[in-house]
């Protein structure tokens, strides 16, 4: 038994198709099969279900799949650990984030972390919650940003920032007039949400029973940019994250924003990696140059009577030049 052939079953499991696996393994279909029936031979046991239109695991195969899964794992685990002897800040990071969060967060942080760490590889994983678990257990994310709270006892935590929630409206919603909400408003309204698999649905959902909201009946989003534009339509009205609308996201004139009152509902973000890790102590360096997040990202801008397009210009200038100050500021 040896590792090319752990890597050539886990790809057959993933794929379900030996050609398919074969090719993501840069090796022809024959070989992949013959390494995979040695494998077989050498277990004792059946692995593959060979079915002339599919193929399929028996119990054995997926009990072993897992486990090959986590000796990988392992293998990466002990090479990246030579690697980062040599050069603690060099190499590569798999780093997994939620589609609600990925697209907002990461224009703000990544060019801080190439800045900060430039030897270092960033590969960016974008799935939903249970996906990126699973692929963090696998060991084919080094680490995750996710939603709190999370029930896993196997990850060290590490708290980076609440995120508040606004809600957005069309200008013709009667809330429109609002400058601020109380939570309590809401409760006689039905939210456009997302579809099932989306943390983002389990958060807006807590705020509908806390608020006594509903859900709008007839309607679930597959993506946060399509809830914006239901609302830009006048379909209904949604909860957006914070970061969700600041720049670079492009304002639409169609949409009002109104912040809540404080305490406002918020999401918790934290980023998370197996407490086994030998990349504990990068990591935290990592985690803390997420959470630096500037203030203004994290709160609401006030109306005012300067287009929404020269607003969102305003606001990057004034967060790219806190963060020139700093950078250019003598060290004590």
């Amino acid at each position: 038994m040896n590792l090319r052939d752990l890597r050539y079953l886990i790809a057959l499991a993933d794929l379900r198709h030996f050609g398919r696996a074969a090719a993501a393994c840069h090796v022809s279909q024959p070989t992949l099969s013959t390494q995979i029936r040695k494998l077989e031979d050498e277990l004792g046991t059946a692995l593959v279900e060979r079915a002339p239109r599919q193929v399929m695991l028996t119990p054995a195969g997926t009990d072993i799949v897992e486990r090959a899964r986590r000796v990988i794992a392992e293998v990466e685990q002990m090479r990246e650990t030579a690697r980062r002897t040599t050069d603690p800040e060099a190499g590569s990071v798999r780093l997994g984030l939620f589609p609600t969060l990925a697209p907002y967060l990461l224009p703000h942080v990544v060019p801080d972390i190439r800045a900060r760490f430039p030897r270092l590889e960033l590969l960016l994983v974008e799935e939903k919650t249970e996906v990126l678990l699973g692929m963090l257990r696998a060991g084919r994310l080094d680490a995750a940003v996710l939603a709190l709270p999370l029930h896993e006892d196997w990850l060290e935590v590490d708290f980076l920032f609440e995120e508040p929630f606004v809600l957005a409206l069309p200008a013709s919603h009667p809330l429109a007039g609002h400058r601020q909400l109380k939570l309590a408003e809401l409760s006689d309204q039905h939210l456009l949400l997302l579809e099932d698999g989306h943390c983002l649905r389990d958060q807006a959902l807590e705020v509908c029973t806390l608020a006594g909201a509903g859900e709008k009946e007839g309607f679930r989003a597959t993506s946060l940019e399509t809830l914006r534009q239901m609302v830009a339509a006048g379909v209904g009205i949604t909860l957006l994250p914070m970061l969700a609308v600041k720049p670079p996201v492009p304002i639409s004139d169609n949409i009002q924003l109104l912040p809540f009152r404080n305490p406002p509902p918020t999401r918790r973000l934290a980023m998370v990696w197996r407490r086994s890790s030998a990349m504990t102590p990068f990591l935290r360096k990592l985690a803390a140059l997420l959470r630096e997040l500037p203030a203004e990202l994290l709160t609401f801008s006030a109306p005012t009577t300067t287009s929404p397009v020269r607003t969102a210009v305003a606001i990057e200038k004034k967060i790219r030049g806190k963060k020139s100050d700093e950078a250019s500021a003598p060290l004590k």
